[in-house]
């Protein structure tokens, strides 16, 4: 098959209408199956949590040595290398491409240390060049779609613009979508908590007892709740545990259960009633974005109702009319 023969056949569009269906099969049969291979999903999030327990420890020992120790003896942090570090520390891309809010940002998504920064960084770098060259290889040799020299350097040039927010929008998704996945699990987590907490339990076991019951529901918030755990273990100040919970989860129920839990610390108000009006509150607020939903579908709906059922109808009461219609 020669070059021109394989282009034609790249770019016809029973090749690609065959591609996309595969495609769409593969991503079914993956989003079916993927609860049954992903079984071990909480056991590995709760190993990484105890890595950063044993981390918090490791870090207090430190803060506890370097304060006996002359500055010029204290311990440093190694943070591994690596081609992402390399290419990132050499380019001096942490300033080029400054982002005050990445570290939060990669939080929100689950994504912790300093492997992700010096990543994002990266591909932040890489992915206007990938997209540059491989749109303009495809419109310059494969299929230009009969336009214009200076529409297609113009398209070119746009995709390579979207290359460097990709990132960014990736990362706003992956926050979403495991914001999502923590709040519908939330309330009823907020319920075992205060169950726990009036069963006579502190807090700290509280944390950990839920953390291993709502796992089966959201593995996303039984990681949060576990890490939060191990932070109110080790970190001097209990506050900022709270306030790290309410900054990974980035939701107004989370900020709100957190500045009840300091409140009720601080000024020695029953933790248990706290719990209860927050978890009232949280149930509301999931029952309001239920509603919300709800009535967003029939505007959501009409284009496919348009686009699917009123020809079907139409065909359906007018067919058998056009059939025994005379002349035909």
């Amino acid at each position: 098959m020669g070059y021109t023969e394989f282009a034609e056949f790249i770019t016809n569009p029973g090749t690609l209408f065959a591609l996309i269906a595969a495609v769409l099969v593969f991503a079914t049969i993956l989003t079916l199956t993927k609860p049954l291979m992903g079984g071990d999903s909480l056991d590995k999030r709760i190993k990484a949590v105890h890595v950063r327990r044993e981390e918090l420890r490791r870090k207090s020992r430190e803060a506890i040595d370097n304060a006996h120790k002359p500055q010029n003896q204290r311990l440093r942090g190694d943070q591994g290398k690596g081609l992402y570090r390399n290419v990132v520390e050499k380019l001096n891309l942490q300033k080029l491409l400054e982002d005050p809010d990445l570290k939060d940002k990669l939080v929100q998504a689950g994504l912790r240390g300093q492997g992700p920064i010096f990543t994002f960084y990266f591909f932040r770098l890489a992915s206007p060049f990938i997209l540059w060259i491989g749109s303009g290889l495809y419109l310059s040799f494969i299929n230009d779609f009969g336009l214009p020299g200076i529409t297609r350097w113009s398209l070119i040039v746009g995709i390579g613009i979207c290359g460097y927010y990709a990132p960014n929008i990736y990362l706003s998704n992956a926050a979403q979508k495991r914001r999502d996945s923590i709040m519908r699990a939330f309330p009823d987590a907020l319920d075992l908590l205060l169950i726990c907490v009036e069963a006579g339990m502190s807090i700290e076991a509280a944390f950990q007892k839920v953390s291993g019951e709502i796992g089966s529901n959201s593995i996303e918030l039984a990681e949060e709740l576990s890490q939060t755990t191990a932070e109110l273990s080790y970190l001097q100040d209990r506050r900022q545990a709270y306030d790290n919970l309410a900054r990974r989860t980035n939701h107004p129920g989370v900020k709100s259960v957190a500045t009840a839990l300091i409140q009720a610390e601080r000024y020695g108000t029953p933790m248990g009633q706290a719990l209860r009006v927050m978890a009232k509150e949280n149930r509301d607020m999931r029952m309001a974005q239920a509603e919300k939903k709800a009535a967003a579908l029939p505007a959501q709906l009409t284009v496919p109702m348009i686009l699917f059922f009123l020809p079907v109808i139409f065909v359906v009461i007018l067919g058998p009319a056009i059939l025994t219609f005379p002349g035909l």
